[in-house]
């Protein structure tokens, strides 16, 4: 508890690769009685199926002046590596203090052997390959709980976050719970911890941000899914505070922990915004279509990036658009006035179909993180017809239901299987002309409207993305079944869509008359 409540145990690692690797164990010990006392102090490293790999004993007499520490150093020979969803093997450490033969204190603490780097304009690099770097941020609170979790609401985001096929998240804006650290690293997602630096700045933050930083560090150690410590999100005036207190936290994470990255978040897509470069990482917030100018200007943003920073270590760390599931709509534009109650899911489903097709053309993009994986509480807003609510997640509050979004990037990341027909819940159609869309990672589609087979499909964004245009409706019920097959197994999707031949779009005088259960 005197160490920032850390295990007061701290592993790390050099030299990693399938050959070997140099590991390092520090201790820290402290002798609360009044005369020094003779202990042996034993560090073992096991197998993930507990087998010892090996051992160091170091007699010592551990005096009352003060914390101590003693290091432990080993080689291993062909490391199991930790190699992220494909493989997150787990070796334990395990460090005990014995007095006359008698065990008096352990801890135990996970090692993931790996190795993270980032190449500007390249890529994000595990053990020295390649990594997909597919991202989603978490936001932890839950309907009807706040953030007052169980370790059952911890799993079963992360199931969701696994099913859609992310290999890294982002918890964002505050310290999460160890409990979902620990999950990560044993199911190898790759993950950025951050300090609650957020949106707003007075000037008297220092040591409480310090402070903060140190604790997130010295606890989480030795997760060996945390690749980065996030410094600040968001925040600005006044910019020379805020730019020497984020260079001051980047300088402290690197005296605590040399080997992670540190990163800083800003909102204005601007390289040399002044409480920029004050990390390893720039994060930038963008939400083109949403907040700012037209969903497709993402792209001409990326490549005045690439060109003009090429040496940047950029990351687009939030991006997308809120999405109600109860509005609905055909008519779409290239941006939404996120000031207006109307915030229909298509919106959202169009946003995300056009960005990420982009975000995965441009490796200068080192990671994405998309906004949000769950529609979160937010208690000064009143938009999109539910108070007290962000509805950007993919998944509701209640986590009941997967919106199209979520579909999209399952079918683009995950290597489940993936068949899905778009607009299930736009069911009453303002077009007898319209278009229908298919996700499916399972190879194309053969889709029927009414028992007809549809002709003229064309692929869309990406190799997942499959379309119909100037497809007929008839008057009343229209039912839609999307079929595929792989590896002998068939697989359906089905929706009904109503038309009647009129207009239902209400967009500025949307009320919303359910009861906020939820969605």
């Amino acid at each position: 508890m005197t160490d920032c409540a850390s295990p007061g145990v701290y592993i790390t690692q050099k030299n990693v690769s399938a050959k070997s690797a140099d590991i390092s164990v520090k201790v820290k010990l402290d002798n609360g009685s009044l005369s020094p006392t003779p202990l042996v102090l034993e560090t073992a490293i096991y197998t993930q199926e507990g087998k010892k790999v090996t051992e160091q004993k170091q007699p010592l007499t551990l005096t009352p002046q003060g914390t101590q520490a003693f290091t432990s150093t080993f080689k291993i020979s062909h490391p199991h590596l930790w190699q992220g969803r494909k493989d997150p093997y787990l070796y334990k450490v395990v460090t005990r203090l014995t007095a006359n033969g008698q065990m008096i204190d352990e801890v135990v603490q996970p090692l993931g052997i790996r190795h993270y780097e980032i190449k500007a304009g390249v890529g994000f690099f595990l053990n020295g390959v390649k990594y997909p770097m597919y991202g989603v941020t978490r936001h932890q609170d839950w309907w009807k709980l706040g953030s007052a979790l169980t370790n059952k609401e911890h799993d079963h985001d992360l199931a969701e976050i696994m099913d859609i096929g992310a290999t890294t998240v982002r918890f964002a804006h505050y310290q999460q719970s160890d409990y979902i650290y620990s999950r990560c690293d044993s199911l190898g997602l790759i993950i950025w911890a951050e300090i609650p630096f957020v949106n707003r700045v007075t000037g008297q933050e220092t040591e409480n941000a310090e402070t903060q930083l140190r604790e997130l560090i010295r606890q989480s150690f030795n997760h060996p899914s945390i690749y980065a410590w996030g410094l600040h999100n968001e925040v600005y005036q006044p910019h020379a505070y805020t730019a020497q207190l984020t260079a001051a936290l980047h300088d402290l994470a690197k005296t605590e922990d040399p080997d992670r990255y540190t990163a800083a978040v800003n909102g204005y897509g601007s390289a040399e915004h002044p409480v920029n470069q004050n990390a390893d990482i720039q994060g930038m917030n963008r939400y083109f279509g949403w907040y700012e100018k037209k969903i497709q200007d993402i792209s001409p943003w990326i490549e005045k990036m690439e060109k003009e920073y090429p040496w940047q270590k950029l990351m687009l760390t939030e991006y997308g658009a809120d999405a109600n599931i109860d509005q609905q709509t055909e008519e779409l534009g290239d941006a939404l006035n996120w000031s207006k109650p109307f915030y229909p899911e298509t919106f959202q489903t169009k946003t995300h179909e056009y960005q990420w097709s982009v975000i995965a053309k441009h490796p200068y993009i080192i990671a994405s993180y998309l906004w949000n994986m769950f529609d979160f509480a937010v208690p000064m807003w009143n938009r999109g017809g539910v108070p007290a609510r962000n509805l950007k997640g993919l998944i509701t509050f209640d986590r009941q239901i997967k919106k199209d979004s979520y579909y999209w990037y399952k079918a683009n990341w995950s290597q489940e299987p993936v068949l899905y027909l778009t607009q299930r819940r736009n069911t009453e159609r303002e077009r007898k002309l319209t278009s229908i869309t298919v996700y499916s990672n399972i190879g194309t589609p053969t889709v029927y409207l009414n028992g007809q087979m549809l002709t003229g499909i064309r692929q869309g964004y990406t190799a997942v993305h499959y379309i119909f245009d100037h497809v007929e409706l008839q008057t009343g019920k229209n039912t839609i079944k999307a079929v595929a097959t792989q590896h002998g197994q068939e697989y359906t999707d089905e929706i009904t869509w109503n038309y009647t031949g009129e207009k239902s779009r209400q967009t500025d005088t949307y009320e919303n008359k359910k009861e906020h259960s939820g969605w």
